[in-house]
C-alpha cells in the first residue's frame, strides 16, 4: 500500500512540474511581447450559452496584440509562424498583426455522470495550448499564418478546472474524467486568407469569403466559407474574422464600428484529437462524419478602446444520420469575447 501511495504522489508531481513547464512555456513567449502590445482579448467559448453541457463543452483564451497601421512601421513575424510564411506576399501590406494567445479547452461526452462512459461517446479531453499568429491586411485581401503548440491529458487540467466551474455554479459534478486522453504533446500550422469579395457603395454592407488550410496531430482539415456583414466602419475590421479559425478571438468591431454578421462555411476534417483520441497509443475515440459544415451568426460593437463581440456557431450535416445530427448538437456552442487597448 506504501508503494501504491508513493506511486501516486510521484505521478502527481510529475503532473505539477508538467504544468509549471508549459505554463512557463507560455509565459517565456508572451511576456516579451506585452510591453509593446496595443490591445488585449478574452474569449469565452461555451455550450451553456446554447443550453448544452457535453461536446466541445468550455475554452476560455488570452489574447495579446501587437499592431502597426503604419506601412512604414509593418510588425515583423515572430519566429514561431516561419514554416509558413514562404506563403505570405509582402506587396500592399497597410496594416500587420502579431498575436499570442493561451488557453484552454475541454471536450467531455453526453452523460458527464458516468464514471466509464459508453464505448462511441464524445471521449473526455483538456488541451492546454500556446498560438502564435500573424496576419498581413490589404485593402482587398487579409492573410494569415499561425502556429499552435499544445498538451492534452491530465496536465491540461481539465477536470480540475470543469469540476471547479461546476461546484461555483452548482452544476452535475463530471464523474468520467479518469478515462479522459492520455498526456501528449500536440501541434498544427494552419494558413488561411479572406477576401471582401463585395462591398456595397455605401460601405454599409459587404460580404467576404475565405479558406483555411491546416496540419498536425492536433488537427488536420480545409475549409472555405463566406459571410455577410452589415455596419459601420467594416473597412477596418474585416480581417479580424481570420482570428476565428484559431479560437484567437470572435470577428470583432474596431474603431467605434459595429456590425451583425451571418456566414456559412464547409470543410473536410482528416484529424482531429478531440474525436480520434491520441495518436501514437490507444485511447477512446468516436466515428464522426469527416465532411463538416457550420454556420455563424453573431454581434459586435466597438466603443472607446473596448470591444464587444458574441456569437453563435452551429455545425449541421447535409443528408446525415441521426449520429451526425447528434454530433452537430455535441459541437454547438455560444462565444463571448471582451477586447480593450492598453
Amino acid at each position: 500500500m506504501g508503494g501504491q501511495c508513493g506511486a501516486v504522489s510521484n505521478n502527481q508531481k510529475g503532473l505539477i512540474r508538467l504544468r509549471k513547464c508549459f505554463l512557463g512555456f507560455c509565459l517565456i513567449f508572451i511576456l516579451p511581447a506585452y510591453a509593446d502590445v496595443n490591445w488585449m482579448s478574452a474569449t469565452l467559448d461555451n455550450d451553456f450559452f446554447v443550453n448544452e453541457d457535453n461536446g466541445y463543452t468550455n475554452g476560455i483564451y488570452v489574447s495579446f496584440f501587437e499592431i502597426s497601421d503604419d506601412v512604414q512601421s509593418i510588425q515583423q513575424p515572430d519566429f514561431w509562424v516561419k514554416p509558413l510564411l514562404w506563403s505570405m506576399p509582402n506587396e500592399n501590406v497597410k496594416t500587420s498583426v502579431n498575436i499570442y494567445s493561451a488557453g484552454q479547452t475541454l471536450a467531455t461526452p453526453y452523460n458527464i455522470e458516468e464514471k466509464v462512459p459508453a464505448e462511441g461517446t464524445f471521449p473526455y479531453s483538456a488541451l492546454l495550448s500556446f498560438t502564435n499568429a500573424y496576419i498581413s491586411v490589404t485593402p482587398n485581401y487579409a492573410d494569415r499564418v499561425s502556429t499552435t503548440l499544445g498538451v492534452v491529458g491530465p496536465v491540461a487540467m481539465g477536470e480540475q478546472t470543469q469540476k471547479a466551474v461546476h461546484r461555483v455554479i452548482s452544476a452535475k459534478t463530471p464523474m468520467g474524467w479518469d478515462t479522459q486522453l492520455e498526456n501528449e504533446v500536440v501541434f498544427e500550422l494552419s494558413r488561411g486568407r479572406t477576401w471582401r469579395a463585395w462591398v456595397a457603395d455605401n460601405g454599409r454592407t459587404d460580404i467576404l469569403s475565405g479558406a483555411n488550410a491546416s496540419i498536425g496531430t492536433l488537427r488536420s482539415g480545409v475549409n472555405t466559407g463566406i459571410m455577410l456583414r452589415y455596419g459601420q466602419n467594416l473597412d477596418d475590421s474585416y480581417a479580424t474574422v481570420l482570428l476565428a479559425e484559431s479560437r484567437t478571438s470572435n470577428p470583432i468591431a474596431v474603431n467605434e464600428g459595429w456590425f451583425v454578421f451571418a456566414g456559412v462555411e464547409v470543410g473536410y476534417t482528416f484529424n482531429q484529437i478531440f474525436t480520434d483520441g491520441n495518436t501514437f497509443r490507444n485511447s477512446r475515440s468516436i466515428d464522426y462524419n469527416h465532411n463538416n459544415n457550420t454556420f455563424t451568426t453573431g454581434l459586435t460593437y466597438s466603443w472607446g478602446d473596448m470591444a464587444l463581440a458574441f456569437a453563435i456557431n452551429s455545425p449541421f450535416s447535409i443528408d446525415g444520420d441521426k449520429h451526425d445530427r447528434e454530433m452537430d448538437k455535441f459541437t454547438r456552442y455560444g462565444t463571448l469575447t471582451f477586447s480593450w487597448q492598453i
